[in-house]
């Protein structure tokens, strides 16, 4: 029984992490499903934008004071957690403080950690107002309803209540340090300058009641810890841990630049050139090979960089607040296109599993089902959007894709777009003047 409680916390780490890796390889074959992109050029700028803006927060601090109040709940909740290493030893050896050998640098660590964890609690209480009492517009806009609405809630729930349990647990702690000769195994470890005045409400209070409540703290820390480890994949703040390799991918080209198609730009240049071979450059083609698809109107027509942009998204509305397709009462929302391309990913994703490991078409897709083209054509491919998310990620990009296949596969461009091209096929120009009378528009007024 002497080893009871370490061998019940070997097995809630194991589960715990062990759960969290299951859903980390669901994760992975997720972003897998989308077509390859090569994103290995130009390491030293991908290493400095993630350096910048995953680590930095540079672009987060544009709007300085959510940005300041972000970093305070980001650097708190990563370095608070350099403790759990502690926690994790402690409870798989039944020691207390392991790391209090360190002396006076301990004392620093645990006493910025204790500054931080109430930092952290009174940000987090600020984001709560902003969200449900002052509601800005971004987090009560038509887009962001059910679920994704609970969720910012549910996270912020979270994070007061391991802020808590970390002072509560430190405070019991700290009583018990000072109880004459110290109470148990409890040595005089650390410095605590937050949980010290948490502590007063023990004076007169039995030890072994002080002792219940702090192992009480500490359980539903650590506890708390592994729940919300878990829930990462189910919940926006997933960008937690994809920020890092999103922003390395990220598309490092101007904003505004897309890729040509090869098959376009032969059939340009065979336009141009009626002497060159049309088969010179084209690949000998496979006759099992289904033909090349246009654009996308599913999850799995999407690059992966594409949909690890969808994972990474943090739903916090930067990017439509500055659409001005949104702003005109249009239908699209950059946040919301991210979002439904997550849910699609994700009920391809379980398709999968109930399929042992095999796609079975549903009759559904991105294009129709999720996404309607009256979003898709609202969009004015201004990249307000790009530029303003704060782990670069690029709605246009899903959006320019999902406009290629309506164009280029289906022949459903909206009137006015096709009129436009009709008149640059005959006249040269997206005006219905012909070449003759081009000038005339400056007669008119």
């Amino acid at each position: 029984m002497q080893y009871l409680d370490n061998i019940l916390f070997a097995i809630l780490l194991i589960l715990g992490i062990g759960y969290f890796a299951t859903n980390c390889k669901k994760l992975i074959r997720n972003i897998k499903l989308g077509k390859d992109i090569n994103r290995s050029d130009r390491k030293s700028e991908r290493w400095n934008n993630m350096a910048m803006i995953a680590l930095g927060q540079s672009k987060m601090v544009k709007r300085p004071i959510a940005g300041f109040l972000h970093i305070i709940v980001y650097v708190g909740f990563v370095i608070i957690n350099v403790e759990v290493l502690e926690i994790i030893i402690d409870g798989l050896f039944g020691t207390h403080r392991v790391f209090s050998f360190m002396g006076t640098f301990y004392n620093v660590l645990i006493g910025s950690f204790e500054i931080l964890a109430f930092l952290v609690l009174v940000s987090v209480l600020i984001f709560f107002a902003r969200r449900n009492f002052i509601r800005l517009k971004r987090f009560i806009h038509s887009d962001l309803k059910g679920w994704a609405k609970s969720d910012a809630n549910i996270i912020l729930y979270f994070e007061v209540v391991l802020m808590t349990l970390f002072l509560v647990m430190n405070a019991a702690d700290f009583h018990l340090q000072n109880v004459n000769g110290g109470f148990m195994h409890f040595h005089s470890a650390g410095s605590f300058p937050i949980s010290q005045y948490i502590a007063a409400v023990f004076e007169g209070v039995p030890n072994t009641t002080v002792y219940v409540i702090e192992r009480a703290a500490w359980w539903l820390h650590i506890i708390g810890i592994l729940i919300f480890l878990n829930y990462l994949y189910f919940s926006k703040h997933l960008h937690i841990l994809l920020a890092f390799p999103n922003t390395y991918f990220a598309n490092l080209n101007p904003q505004g630049k897309f890729e040509n198609l090869e098959s376009v730009t032969n059939e340009v240049k065979l336009m141009m050139d009626p002497n060159a071979d049309p088969f010179a450059a084209a690949p000998t083609p496979d006759e099992n090979a289904a033909p090349a698809k246009f654009g996308a109107s599913d999850v799995q027509d999407l690059n992966w960089v594409q949909l690890l942009n969808a994972y990474t998204c943090t739903e916090c509305g930067r990017c439509t607040s500055v659409c001005p397709a949104n702003q005109t009462g249009k239908k699209l929302s950059p946040r919301k296109i991210m979002m439904n391309t997550r849910d699609r990913l994700e009920e391809v994703g379980k398709n999968i599993d109930d399929n042992k490991g095999i796609f079975v078409p549903d009759n559904k897709s991105l294009l129709n089902d999720y996404i309607t083209p009256e979003e898709l054509w609202a969009c004015t491919s201004c990249n307000a959007c790009v530029e303003e998310c704060p782990v670069n990620i690029s709605p246009l990009s899903i959006i320019m894709d999902m406009r290629q296949y309506l164009v280029m596969e289906q022949s459903a461009a909206p009137m006015s777009l096709n009129a436009m091209m009709t008149n640059i096929e005959n006249n040269g120009a997206p005006w219905q003047y012909s070449q003759q009378d081009r000038l005339n528009w400056k007669n008119e007024n």
